[in-house]
């Protein structure tokens, strides 16, 4: 039996794909389809009829559109971090709850890392404070936001917590070392804003508003 050629392939695929069978395909089995068959139609072009030098440049051609792919995830990371850093992100890529971010806090402390239990602290008082619907869960907020937004509701805590911005600042992107003293404000801090109750503002119109409570 001679080989069947390309066009005819091409021909007896195109008449099988009109039977019943394919009309419900999965979108997976679809995906898995035209990528085979770009692969294959790609495969064709390099080979130029089936010579060891055109696999071999298939093959080629197949790892440098990988490595192009994956520089281009890199560095989309890469610009992401930076951008996050940049502007000051409150919190990083894990995603905690307040309890963690405290338990997390005095490990650290205990240890003696005092900048890094410092920013863990006012992780936890950023999170405690979004699950009791006192500031919005803001990606990308910063400790000065946070401080602001929070005032808004809780304003006796206002100069304190905008000292608190500022330590987490200072450790994080002014090189500060941290001190046990300035972790003990903050784990303070965080232990009263639990205990706070939203101050209830009047309105023009006389009516009462206010976050959560």
């Amino acid at each position: 039996m001679s080989p069947i050629g390309r066009d005819e392939a091409a021909r007896q695929a195109a008449t099988e794909l009109l039977d019943p069978k394919y009309q419900h395909e999965s979108l997976l089995d679809l995906v898995y389809r035209r990528v085979m068959q770009f692969l294959g139609d790609l495969a064709d072009v390099a080979t130029g009829g089936g010579t060891t030098g055109g696999v071999i440049a298939a093959v080629l051609i197949m790892l440098i559109l990988l490595g192009v792919v994956s520089l281009v995830t890199w560095r989309l990371r890469a610009t992401s971090r930076r951008r996050s850093a940049a502007t000051g992100a409150l919190f990083g890529e894990r995603t905690l709850t307040a309890a963690e971010h405290r338990r997390a806090a005095d490990g650290l402390a205990a240890e003696g890392r005092w900048a890094e239990a410092v920013r863990e602290r006012l992780r936890a008082i950023a999170r405690d404070l979004e699950d009791r619907a006192l500031v919005d869960g803001m990606p990308g907020r910063t400790a000065h936001e946070l401080a602001a937004e929070a005032a808004k509701s809780l304003p006796s805590f206002e100069a304190e917590l905008a000292g608190a911005a500022r330590s987490f600042d200072d450790v994080t992107y002014g090189g500060a070392p941290g001190t046990r003293e300035a972790y003990d404000a903050m784990a303070s801090l965080d232990t009263r804003l639990q205990q706070a109750r939203p101050t209830l503002t009047t309105t023009a119109s006389g009516a009462y508003g206010g976050g959560a409570s």
